[in-house]
Order: structure tokens, then C-alpha cells, then sequence
């Protein structure tokens, strides 16, 4: 997509319903061009990495209404930091991740928010949880006090045809419906994330709340994942 990284925010807000929140996946991409996106109206940013982002939040102090989305893999001995780090957590993997995330939030003003990645298909790529598994895994998740579970998130597998993406994620909305049909009072379904720059639009089509762009904001931008 060609034009001014304004323009591109633009054009892709013309195409997204007012439902849907529009990430910017910022990794790789420079603050002097992240602040290009603040400037177009911007204010939700995506990083996959602790350090990358802590060095962009120091530099972005000015601008305080920045609400940061942690989007890549976490492992366990930096979630301390992604707690002081970030507003939302979209990567959250397994019962382990949500178990320590939980007992260290406890106490602190600010509950967590976070999302379930899970893997609608299998995919030695990808981390998070398969259909069976989460569904074994919601009564312990029902436990964790400390972090407002919101929803889930989905990266499907690559090199799939347009029919198998669409089919992906509306079985990721499936997913939540049958999640939420079980009515949990800590488990809310409120969230899809799911939708990257090359198939967002068949994900809002099945009910992406949330959609993570990267590439076709920045055009020599970041890795989206």
C-alpha cells in the first residue's frame, strides 16, 4: 500500500467497522514513525519483545494515552516485567502462563488484561492452547482472580487457502461462543484478536474485535507476530 503512513491509517479506518480496534504492530518500526501514527489518531501499539518495548516507552513518555498490547510470545521468567509493561496481554499460552501471571498481579491496582491464544489447527509454529485442551482448562482458569481474561486470540498457520483462513477464524468465533455460553463470571468473551495485514478482512468477517497490522501500515515495517 503506497501513500503516507497517516494515509494508510486512514484508508484501512474506512474499511474497519467502528467496532474494531485497529493495533499497530510496531516491532522494528522506528518511534519517529510510531509517533507518525500517534499523530493520525492512533493510540493502540503492539510489541513482541520486553526490551524493545520498554526502550520505546521510555521514549514515548510525552505521550501518555498509548495503550500497549503485548502480541508476541511470553515466557515465563519475564512476566513480572510484561506486568509493569503493558495494558493487555494477548499471548497468554497455557493454564502455566495464566497460573503465574495470576498470582503476580495479585495486590496491584490494575487488573490484567489478557487474552487466550489459542490453535484452532495444528501448527508447530504457533503456541497455545488446542480446542480440547482449553475446554479441560476453563474451570482452573475460572481461578485466576488477578487478570480479566477477555477473550482470545488466533494466528492461523501459513500458506493456507482463502477458504481454510475464513473457516480458521470462524471456528476461533465458535470457539468463544461456546466458551461463553458457559456463562463463567471470570472468563469474559468480549475479545477476537485475530487478523493480520494480509487477512483481516476475512477476519472481522467472522467477528475480529481486534485486528493486528503491521506490515500494511508501516511498508517497510514490522513482523506482525
Amino acid at each position: 500500500m503506497t501513500g503516507t503512513v497517516a494515509q494508510r491509517i486512514a484508508n484501512i479506518r474506512s474499511q474497519l467497522p467502528t467496532s474494531v480496534r485497529l493495533i499497530a504492530v510496531t516491532k522494528q518500526v522506528p518511534v519517529e514513525t510510531m509517533r507518525a501514527a500517534y499523530a493520525a489518531g492512533l493510540r493502540d501499539f503492539g510489541e513482541s519483545r520486553i526490551q524493545e518495548a520498554a526502550t520505546k516507552q521510555a521514549m514515548l513518555q510525552d505521550l501518555p494515552d498509548i495503550t500497549w498490547h503485548l502480541i508476541g510470545h511470553l515466557q515465563n521468567n519475564k512476566a513480572q516485567k510484561t506486568l509493569e509493561q503493558f495494558h493487555w496481554i494477548h499471548s497468554i499460552d497455557s493454564l502455566k502462563l495464566a497460573q503465574r501471571l495470576d498470582l503476580l498481579a495479585e495486590g496491584r491496582s490494575r487488573k490484567p488484561q489478557v487474552l487466550l491464544q489459542v490453535k484452532i489447527l495444528r501448527d508447530p509454529n504457533k503456541s497455545g492452547w488446542t480446542i480440547p485442551d482449553i475446554m479441560a482448562d476453563l474451570h482452573q482458569l475460572e481461578q485466576c482472580r488477578n487478570l480479566k481474561i477477555q477473550g482470545l486470540m488466533s494466528i492461523p498457520p501459513l500458506r493456507l487457502e482463502t477458504a481454510e483462513i475464513e473457516n480458521f477464524f470462524e471456528q476461533t468465533a465458535q470457539l468463544a461462543d461456546r466458551i461463553r455460553l458457559q456463562n463463567w463470571s471470570q472468563i469474559q468473551m468480549q475479545h477476537l484478536s485475530m487478523g493480520m495485514s494480509n487477512d483481516y478482512q476475512l477476519a472481522v468477517r467472522a467477528g475480529a474485535t481486534m485486528v493486528r497490522l503491521g506490515r500494511i501500515l508501516f511498508a517497510d515495517g514490522s513482523n506482525e507476530t
